[in-house]
Formats: structure tokens, C-alpha cells, sequence
């Protein structure tokens, strides 16, 4: 949020007043959410839109905050044909038509480094949902094109996973690797918290976020 003008401030806020109003976050095992947490966790919500709308939001009611990682359950079926289950610790987690679940053990590392934001990253995944499950394809504007939204993501997508699989250093969160999807929430983190980082290394990647989003942090940052 460095370098937000006074109207951006104002808008924001509005913002965050409509989500809480709007939102139910309830904490799990035992954490109590105080206002403070509540803010902190709308806050970063609505920076992704703000100069959208809240009407991306719209759908879905619950925001669930475990104190630190909770263990996600879930099925897969492997290149045989079999299917399994398994069990990971995640910080963070997005539902179709439902729930963000956070760990606010992370929410709270947001800013220190690295462009980590759990919150960002879950709710680009909401955006990114818009039209189904996410893919890394979110719903564009009329104004910006698919084919180059495709093109652009796709080429850099597979540039990344090159270098991570290579071991080189990678400008963002290397998870960014792991789909589509997962590599535009990591690159929409980093758009947000280091924001340079995605200009410098995908310039075409961070020309399209800046369309997406409708902000240009790197200058909102230069000019603050």
C-alpha cells in the first residue's frame, strides 16, 4: 500500500468497511479474530481491487483463519489412472464458491521479504475463479486481449519452470512452478509486494497485470 494517493486511501477504505460488512471471518481451533485482524486481512483483500469493484468478491460469504498451517485433504488421480490421498500442511486455500481459509501465522509475514503474501495470493485465485476453476486465466477486461493474456503467460510460465527446474534463481516464489494457476497468484503476490522484481524479469507478465488490476505499483512506488 506505499505510495497509495489520498483518494486511493479513501477508496480503500470504503472498500474494506463494505467487505467486512459484507464477509464472515471466523477463526478455527481456539483463534479468536480481533478488529485488528480483520482489517489487516480486508486491507490486502481489497488492494487487489482496488480499482475494480466489489462485485469480484461477490458469490461467497467465509473467510476461516487458522492460527498457523492446517492440513488440507484431498484425492488425485496419477498419470495411470490411479487415484489417491493425500495430506499436506498449506498456509493458505481458495475454494470454488466457497470459503478463503488463511493461516495467520502467514498473514502476518506478509511484507517482510521475498513479495510473500498469503492473502493476495488466495484471493487472486478467487479472481482467477471467476470463470471456473482456476487456470490462470481470469475474466479480462473488454479492452485487453486473450490471445496476448495467453501468449504472455504461457511463454513465461514456461520460461520459469525451465529456470526452476535448471536450479536457477528465480525472481519470485519458486511454487510458481507447480500450474497455470498458481503461477499467476504467486507473479499477482510479487505485483504487489516487489514489485520491480516482475517488471524487470517479465516485463510482458507485469504489463499485463498492470491492465488486469488497473494499477501500476512500480510507479505508484517511484513517485511516492
Amino acid at each position: 500500500m506505499q505510495g497509495l494517493s489520498a483518494a486511493e486511501h479513501d477508496r480503500l477504505r470504503e472498500y474494506v468497511t463494505l467487505f467486512l460488512h459484507a464477509k464472515q471471518v471466523s477463526g478455527a481451533h481456539g483463534l479468536t479474530v480481533t478488529d485488528e485482524m480483520h482489517v489487516l486481512i480486508a486491507a490486502q483483500a481489497c488492494i487487489l481491487i482496488l480499482n475494480l469493484d466489489l462485485d469480484y468478491y461477490e458469490g461467497w460469504v467465509e473467510i476461516i483463519v487458522y492460527p498457523g498451517e492446517f492440513v488440507r485433504d484431498y484425492e488425485y488421480v496419477d498419470e495411470d489412472g490411479v487415484a489417491h490421498h493425500a495430506r499436506e500442511s498449506v498456509s493458505g486455500e481458495s475454494w470454488l464458491g466457497g470459503p478463503v481459509i488463511l493461516s495467520w501465522e502467514d498473514v502476518e509475514a506478509a511484507g517482510i521479504g521475498a513479495g510473500y503474501n498469503v492473502v493476495i495470493h488466495e484471493f487472486a485465485h478467487k479472481l482467477d475463479m471467476l470463470n471456473g476453476d482456476a487456470n490462470g486465466f481470469p475474466p479480462l477486461h473488454p479492452d485487453m486481449s486473450r490471445q496476448e493474456w495467453s501468449e504472455v503467460f504461457s511463454r513465461a510460465y514456461a520460461d520459469f519452470c525451465t529456470r526452476v527446474d535448471a536450479d536457477e534463481a528465480v525472481p519470485v516464489d519458486s511454487y510458481a512452478a507447480e500450474n497455470p494457476a498458481e503461477f499467476f497468484a504467486v507473479m499477482t503476490e510479487a505485483f504487489f509486494e516487489t514489485p520491480l522484481a516482475v517488471q524487470t524479469h517479465y516485463s510482458a507478465v507485469y504489463n499485463q497485470l498492470t491492465l488486469f488490476y488497473r494499477q501500476d505499483p512500480v510507479q505508484r512506488w517511484s513517485e511516492s
